[in-house]
């Protein structure tokens, strides 16, 4: 239900893009973050195995990082790439 929810926002932020790549995007952007590191490379896989030839252009997350980069700098962390993955910046 998640990743209709999120294509369906998608298709109404973007109307004239793609709906394979708007539905690819959605069921990385739900699913991604929920995989522990080993399993990332597999769902990659499979995701390309159901897309073919879909190219998913990177997400712009600029806001989220900048927060993030403020949020990790004052908690004494680093901004780690599985890090961010996990909470949903799939980088």
């Amino acid at each position: 239900m998640a990743v209709l929810r999120a294509a369906g926002n998608l298709k109404q932020q973007f109307p004239r893009d793609d709906e394979y790549r708007l539905m690819l995007r959605s069921i990385v952007d739900v699913n991604l973050c929920k995989f522990l590191s080993q399993d990332i490379a597999l769902f990659r896989g499979i995701i390309s195995d159901l897309f073919p030839g879909v190219d998913l252009p990177e997400a712009d997350y600029g806001d989220m990082e900048a927060a993030m980069r403020d949020a990790t700098a004052e908690a004494n962390l680093q901004l780690a790439p599985y890090f961010k993955l996990k909470v949903g910046w799939a980088s």
